[in-house]
């Protein structure tokens, strides 16, 4: 028979063990060994059966155990050294309060951070993939640098999906359903004790309750939002049912209550704990972008029209896009959005066709309106970022003609390259051993260690996978010869949509068996990965690699391992030698996998995307060659360039470096274990989460919550009045006459400019006055422009005609090209291209009617 309810039935702790439920229930163990071997020693038998799981294992220990732990004097001191660990961890200043110090109190007193899934560990599976495991890192690093932040999402019922295997290789999914009361979790209450909700007004009258679990994410308070409350009806209870489920109509609604219901969450949590009210809020992604008009309606309820609200709200607003693909973000029907907007529903004081503006995008002549959830996070943030410098780049491409007339290099999107957090992704051993001071031999020995427990947990591991694909255990004999201890591992872990290209290894079979199988330098392979539910593509690639891994002739050298997640993860980047990414570049944002293999001694062999692109060296691993150019073109004949490279590679380079053992090396590899040490000692120290925040605080955080300050209503409202006032001047505003000087153009000399511009009711105060300078090329477009602000020269002339001078630097040898240029000037402005108004010689001027420039 089944139980027709489940609930847990949670320990009462004989007062001397009720430090442990602390120690649980703050995710801090994730990443804190000392913390986690205690709690593990609460019943070592039965951690494993707990998922490693500190909050599960406490529901689980006999009366009879934690009563001879109560009586155990040297458990309890252990005991009370982490607990006072924990506490002064919680409460001692860190960098970001001597760093607010050293500032004169100026940095943000709070920042909100808003993600739809956070990857923090294994026993919160709140997470997909990349995007939800770099906000899980954001939060920890948040935590060690004392950042005061407060992360908000959603709660999902049945977490991401779990997968196995079908008999011929398909991906299954299955979705456990998550019990609350199970996981590291509290309500959030009021001060009567009653459970605290946010609620949003659907149409019909309808209306979707939401409840508030709080997590401890370290100092880190993480909100999440559940749907599944009494109040609300079977359609509204499964609003956060599972991760990226559902159509639109339902991904909508996740995304209303993410923005506009997390925005609400956070402010009923500062309410009832004291905590400061964000100065700043940062998007992670699109998803979270209903936060801007949300904070917009409550500016309104004060008094605030709406394009002075919208100001203040950009003021303080970061948004950082992880896509570099168009197709890879979200897009409404703008009839399904104004269906879920306006009168009787949300955000009606705002005006269903303001709303939709924000989130307009371009379409082609005849095609349906569509509201883009990347676009409206730029419009309603003054800051934005890519997460590599090459993935920012091509974020400005992709978003330019949001700011038509410049160049796509200046568009107000920049980068700081993720991170990742060095305690949760370093093996215990590798941490504990500090590489710097061991022997070769050491080094070699700890690195053929970490190897030789990936071996094991590998067979575990596809053992049970088989087992699920329905062999019996009499066939499966062969599992433990898979892999080898002493053999090359590559390592090739992540999502499978197409452009990660998890089967380009297969484009030459023979030449792949060649390389497994090879009689002096073999090596062996490790795959892991989970498609979208959705994506038949997807599943087919890893069916595709399945059914060659099962092949009895190469089975004990390549293996796909199911069910990939944050605990398989963490022992594939400590035990492979080379962690191996080969994506159709430029579609790879970041790509943190290889940074956390780095932070183990592993070393990458990769397509020049994301973050290898800026940070490879010959010291750290090996560049695949792209043939970029045919990427759209020959997509066939591309990947047979970059596997033919792939395997070359592997072939003349990785393997004779890994096996390179000849006289007078004491049976180690000296090459490769000089580029293990500089992948620890060089790569190591920039691949942290700690250097990601830190950027995020110095270059984002600070200046926003200086604009938030600055940005009063009555400087919001003065803002919006100059950005009308310029709006409808610039049709009168001209470049009519550039005369250059008749000084010789020589290397290190001047020329000067004067210029004649035509202002309208404008004064020299509202507009800077340019000349853009650089190499041009022989079509005259300037390269590398720099800018010099022309000065104006004396009152208007009788025509109403200002004069404008400098003098340009020659610095560069070759071809030398300027021009000119007016744009508007204000000190609430936060880039030049913030009004998206140009006007340039010969009359051309450039306008956008976007709302991001109303």
């Amino acid at each position: 028979m089944k139980a027709i309810r489940r609930f847990s039935v949670r320990p009462v702790l004989p007062d001397p063990l009720r430090p442990l439920q602390e120690l649980a229930f703050n995710l801090r163990w994730s990443w804190h060994p000392e913390t986690r071997e205690l709690l593990r020693s609460v019943a070592p038998d039965d951690w494993a059966a707990a998922r490693e799981d500190p909050v599960r294992l406490l529901a689980s220990v006999s009366a009879d155990r934690l009563a001879t732990l109560a009586a155990d004097r040297g458990f309890l001191r252990r005991l009370g050294v982490a607990i006072g660990d924990l506490r002064d961890y919680l409460t001692e200043p860190r960098w970001y309060q001597q760093a607010d110090t050293r500032a004169g109190g100026e940095l943000p007193r709070c920042i909100a951070y808003f993600s739809p899934e956070f990857g923090i560990t294994a026993a919160l599976p709140q997470y997909s993939g990349g995007l939800g495991i770099l906000a899980g890192d954001h939060l920890k690093a948040a935590s060690d640098l004392g950042v005061p932040l407060i992360g908000v999402g959603l709660l999902y019922r049945h977490g991401y999906f779990r997968q196995s295997l079908s008999a011929d290789g398909w991906q299954q999914e299955h979705y456990p359903v998550l019990d609350p009361h199970e996981l590291p979790l509290a309500p959030l209450t009021e001060a009567d004790g009653s459970r605290t909700l946010v609620q949003l007004a659907l149409p019909g009258g309808r209306a979707l309750t939401a409840q508030i679990w709080q997590v401890r994410v370290g100092r880190v308070p993480l909100l999440l939002l559940d749907s599944d409350h009494p109040e609300n009806g079977p359609a509204e209870r499964d609003v956060t049912d599972r991760l990226y489920g559902g159509g639109g109509e339902h991904r909508l609604l996740q995304e209303m209550l993410l923005g506009i219901g997390g925005m609400r969450a956070v402010r009923a949590y500062c309410r009832i704990t004291g905590h400061a009210e964000p100065e700043v809020c940062h998007m992670n992604e699109g998803h979270a972008g209903f936060l801007g008009p949300e904070r917009i309606r409550e500016l309104g309820e004060r008094g605030v029209d709406f394009d002075a609200a919208l100001r203040a709200v950009r003021a303080g607003t970061v948004f950082t896009t992880h896509t570099p693909v168009p197709a890879g973000i979200d897009r409404f029907p703008e009839e399904l959005v104004a269906r879920h907007f306006g009168e009787s529903a949300e955000l009606a004081t705002l005006g269903t066709e303001a709303l939709l503006a924000l989130g307009r995008e371009t379409t082609e002549e005849g095609a349906p309106a569509q509201f883009n959830m990347a676009v409206l996070g730029l419009r309603t943030a003054q800051r934005a970022n890519g997460v590599s410098v090459l993935h920012g780049q091509v974020s400005r491409g992709m978003f330019a003609w949001l700011w038509p007339g410049f160049d796509a290099e200046e568009a107000p999107i920049g980068a700081v390259t993720n991170g990742v957090h060095a305690p949760t992704w370093t093996a215990d051993a590798m941490l504990r051993a500090r590489a710097a001071t061991l022997t070769d031999a050491e080094l070699w020995d700890l690195r053929r260690t970490l190897r030789e427990q990936l071996v094991h947990e590998v067979r575990a591991r596809l053992r049970a996978a088989w087992r699920q694909r329905g062999a019996g255990q009499a066939e499966l004999g062969w599992v433990d010869d898979v892999l080898d201890p002493d053999v090359l591992t590559i390592g090739f872990a992540r999502r499978v949509p197409s452009y990660k290209r998890l089967t380009l290894m297969l484009h030459d079979r023979e030449r792949l068996r060649g390389l497994l199988l090879h009689p002096e330098r073999p090596v062996q392979i490790v795959v892991a990965g989970k498609a979208h539910p959705a994506d038949d593509g997807g599943k087919r690639l890893i069916q595709e690699l399945v059914r060659f891994a099962d092949d009895p002739a190469i089975r004990r050298r390549i293996v796909f391992l199911p069910d990939y997640g944050m605990a398989m993860a963490r022992s594939l980047y400590a035990g492979c030698d080379v962690w191996l990414n080969n994506p159709l570049r430029p579609l790879e944002a970041c790509g943190t996998s290889g940074m956390k293999a780095a932070l183990n001694g592993c070393l990458n062999l990769s397509v020049r995307d994301g973050w290898w692109d800026e940070w490879f060296d010959p010291d750290f691993g090996w560049e695949i060659p792209t043939a970029d150019g045919l990427a759209a073109e020959e997509p066939d004949r591309r990947d047979a360039i970059e596997a033919a490279a792939l395997y070359t590679l592997l072939d003349e380079q990785v393997g004779p470096c890994f096996y390179d053992r000849g006289v007078g090396r004491g049976g180690l590899p000296i090459r490769w274990l000089e580029m293990v040490r500089a992948t620890l000692d060089r790569l190591g120290p920039r691949v942290l989460a700690d250097r990601m925040l830190r950027e995020y605080v110095t270059g984002f955080y600070a200046p926003a919550a200086a604009s938030h300050r600055a940005m009063t209503a009555e400087a919001a409202g003065e803002l919006a009045a100059y950005a009308r006032r310029v709006r409808e001047a610039w049709p009168r505003v001209a470049v009519e006459h550039v005369e250059p000087g008749t000084e010789a153009p020589t290397l290190g000399g001047t020329v000067s400019l004067k210029v004649r511009v035509a202002l309208g009711d404008l004064d020299p105060g509202a507009v800077e006055v340019q000349a853009v300078t650089g190499r041009v090329d022989s079509d005259d477009t300037l390269a590398d422009p720099g800018y010099t602000q022309l000065k104006p020269d004396g009152g208007p002339d009788l025509e109403g005609r200002w004069t404008f001078t400098g003098e340009l630097t020659l610095h560069r040898p070759g071809p030398f090209g300027y021009t000119v240029r007016v744009l508007p000037s204000h000190p609430l402005l936060a880039h030049r291209a913030e009004l998206g108004l140009m006007a340039l010689p010969d009359g051309e001027l450039v306008e956008s009617s976007g709302v991001l420039f109303r």
